[in-house]
């Protein structure tokens, strides 16, 4: 099995595991009465079996070594004891690895279900209804692709919250890919993208670079039961649709950025082709794989290590940083300015286009300020259409049946709902509004004024 559909199998769960976690702080005195208590020879079997496991599978042998006598030390200092559930004493011993490792990637948790799934994948005809089974829940998600758009300037945008498993996401990536490659740039959101497959990864930065050179995207080497195996990944020679290698690509991170989302960010920036704007992300680097330990308890072990294919490097614990620091709320609309303001550069249809959008982008970046009174004084008839207030937000009104909002993006300036051609401005003299102003794209002016 490819290392990165391990990795997927593990990641994709657990923003479900986390969920839950969150969720038994309101019901854990419920779940805590009716679960059945650990005995300490049942925990110290548990401790047992994960300081195997982890001595069979760990990347890093030397933390390993550390980690063992920790867990017996807690153990025999009875520090397991008011963990009386077998979700409690999981939660404590993913704690202390965390801890004494730093690994953000260790999970500790009881799952029989899963460990009775996993053991079947040994019978061919089961592991196939198991891989059913996951692709129906990835294809319920839409394989994580949450939004594929066109923005104003001809600028491609996708966002997906995880990597999914390519053999199923095929078509469903390469018709993302298809929908952006006519695009001037291409702004890659995964500000909240918790990782995945890295095959997938390798799929989609593949289309960033040509064919014509081989180039190494991932080297990486992992621990199976106790064997090492060393894999590269490298930019696929063959793709459905068209390559864009020298259309500039803007990554979006954010500090939920986590395992595969974050080795694509840091692999596309090291190989100097994007420009990563957000915030440091969460620093996971080494793939993971699950383990069983016994019929109920599993863990989740770093088995390996990622390298960088320009130094060899990688971000464990650091994270990745970006080229442009930015509140990740705001990076998507700094991303869409710079990309807009570097097609720009030397092109004088393009420097128009950025000097109508500009005031849009700006109020994404920086909400302008706006004075509430004149807001206010703005309700009122004009020629041939209304100006109305609700719930603190302007709506403009015309031939008493259409209604749009009016969203600020400067002072006296403001753009309307679903129209990207022309925008609304209110003139003003002390203590009155008086007029209304349709300013369009072309630059021309159409005035309506006040009749009340």
């Amino acid at each position: 099995m490819a290392i990165a559909m391990e990795i997927g199998r593990m990641r994709n769960r657990l923003p479900l595991l986390a969920v839950v976690s969150a969720l038994s702080i309101f019901w854990s005195t419920t779940a805590i009465a009716s679960a059945p208590t650990m005995s300490v020879d049942e925990k110290a079997a548990v401790v047992a079996a994960l300081n195997s496991t982890l001595k069979a599978n760990y990347a890093f042998p030397d933390v390993a070594v550390k980690i063992a006598p920790v867990l017996q030390e807690h153990l025999k200092n009875g520090d397991y004891d008011m963990a009386t559930t077998q979700e409690a004493f999981a939660s404590k011993l993913t704690d202390d690895l965390i801890k004494v490792s730093g690994d953000l990637h260790f999970y500790v948790g009881v799952d029989p279900k899963w460990i009775a799934e996993f053991r079947a994948k040994a019978d061919p005809s089961r592991n196939a209804e198991i891989r059913k089974e996951e692709a129906r829940r990835q294809e319920e998600t839409n394989f994580g692709f949450d939004e594929v758009s066109r923005l104003s300037g001809n600028i491609g945008y996708i966002r997906f919250s995880y990597f999914a498993d390519p053999e199923p996401a095929y078509d469903k990536a390469a018709a993302a890919m298809r929908f952006i490659d006519s695009s001037d740039a291409v702004i890659i959101d995964l500000r909240y993208n918790n990782g995945g497959y890295l095959e997938m990864a390798q799929f989609i930065a593949s289309y960033f670079f040509s064919s014509e050179k081989d180039q190494l995207l991932f080297d990486y080497y992992y621990n199976e039961d106790g064997r090492r195996i060393d894999r590269g990944q490298w930019v696929l020679p063959g793709l459905p649709g068209k390559r864009m290698v020298d259309k500039p690509v803007y990554i979006l991170t954010g500090s939920t950025s986590f395992s595969s989302a974050e080795w694509f960010s840091y692999t596309m920036k090291k190989l100097g082709r994007a420009t990563l704007i957000g915030e440091r992300t969460a620093g996971g680097a080494h793939p993971v794989a699950r383990k069983p330990m016994n019929d109920d308890f599993l863990v989740q072990v770093p088995i390996g290590q990622i390298r960088d294919p320009v130094d060899h490097s990688d971000f464990e614990g650091t994270g990745v940083q970006p080229d442009i620091e930015s509140p990740s709320i705001r990076a998507l609309a700094l991303a869409h300015k710079l990309a807009l303001e570097n097609l720009a550069k030397g092109n004088d249809a393009r420097q128009a286009e950025l000097a109508w959008l500009l005031p849009v982008l700006t109020a994404d970046i920086q909400r302008p300020a706006i004075d509430a009174d004149m807001v206010q004084k703005a309700v009122g008839k004009y020629e041939g259409r209304r100006i109305i207030r609700e719930n603190g937000t302007l709506y403009y009104i015309w031939r008493d049946r259409f209604r749009v909002a009016l969203e600020p993006i400067g002072p006296d300036l403001f753009a309307v709902e679903g129209v990207s051609d022309f925008r609304y401005r209110f003139n003003s003299q002390p203590g009155k509004v008086t007029s209304l102003e349709r300013v369009n794209k072309d630059g021309s002016i159409q005035t309506y004024k006040r009749l009340d």
